[in-house]
């Protein structure tokens, strides 16, 4: 147990060192962690709307399979098995997007609590601390709208996956009828997804204008 201990407490030492080293080359060039807090955000952001597209792309292709009358349904799977694939490589990278944003501002606000503490101006150290609280609360709302959308991709992902998988042992016309329904519901949580998509994209832009340039 304590070789186990003694493993993590060095793991955490190289990455914070790691850390401390990244942020120490960005300042040297004048980019410090508000600036890649924003960078990051914008990231994500940027990210989920990628996602986005390929959830619209899926929506769309769903129904057109639904729709099925005839002719290559083959050719048909294969377009979604594609979308499936490009919105499930969309969702890990948003994944990580987000990661990339709470460690940054967990630094940003732990740096920024500890600087306040050093201002001896009262005026001033209110002043910082007002912009503190101000910042963390647009923070907390726009990193919560990015996890709100985050936390319904993979249940939406998992759905298509199962549609696709179960289109692909029987394409034909009475396959694409059976899973009418499943469609229509994978179709709904895909709509309302893309809906607090919309939600935490603006929330993010929200917060890239609001910050200091």
């Amino acid at each position: 147990m304590k070789a186990i201990c003694r493993i993590l407490l060095i793991s955490l030492f190289v990455i914070t060192g790691c850390k401390n080293v990244v942020y120490s080359t960005y300042e040297k060039f004048g980019v410090y962690k508000r600036d890649l807090l924003t960078k990051r955000v914008t990231a994500a952001r940027d990210e989920q709307k990628g996602a986005q597209q390929e959830f619209k792309d899926a929506l769309t292709r769903l129904k057109e399979i639904t729709g099925f009358e005839g002719g290559k349904l083959e050719s048909e799977y294969r377009k979604l098995q594609g979308n499936y694939d490009d919105a499930a490589a969309r969702v890990a990278a948003v994944h990580k997007r987000i990661r990339d944003v709470e460690t940054v501002a967990h630094d940003l606000f732990a740096e920024w609590e500890k600087e306040n503490g050093q201002i001896q101006t009262e005026s001033l150290r209110r002043t910082s601390r007002e912009q503190l609280n101000e910042t963390r609360i647009r923070y907390d709302q726009m990193v919560a709208a990015l996890k709100d959308a985050e936390a319904s991709m993979d249940p939406v992902l998992g759905k298509l996956h199962d549609y696709v998988l179960a289109l692909k042992h029987s394409l034909n016309a009475q396959a694409v009828a059976s899973l009418q329904g499943e469609s229509i519901k994978i179709q709904a949580d895909i709509s309302k997804l893309l809906a607090d998509m919309n939600a935490a994209i603006e929330r993010a832009d929200e917060f890239v204008r609001a910050m200091p340039k």
